[in-house]
């Protein structure tokens, strides 16, 4: 169910899909779009995204496109 006080704190919300890449770590697993923190109302529907499977570490959301890159942690 939606919250019905998320538009009394949209200022603490980021923009649905505004970085065209994020970078993700191991601790970010399993990954899904949007992410936490995301204002939802203007997002798409969450979606899981292996990119702990892929070859290059990337993977683009089917919904919005945006670009996810897995970083190893230092």
């Amino acid at each position: 169910m939606v919250n019905p006080d998320t538009a009394h704190h949209q200022d603490q919300y980021r923009t649905a899909n505004a970085e065209p890449t994020v970078t993700v770590t191991r601790k970010d697993l399993p990954l899904h779009c949007p992410m936490p923190g995301t204002a939802l109302w203007a997002s798409h529907p969450r979606v899981f995204l292996p990119i702990d499977e892929t070859d290059d570490g990337r993977y683009q959301c089917p919904y919005c496109g945006t670009q996810f890159l897995l970083e190893d942690e230092a």
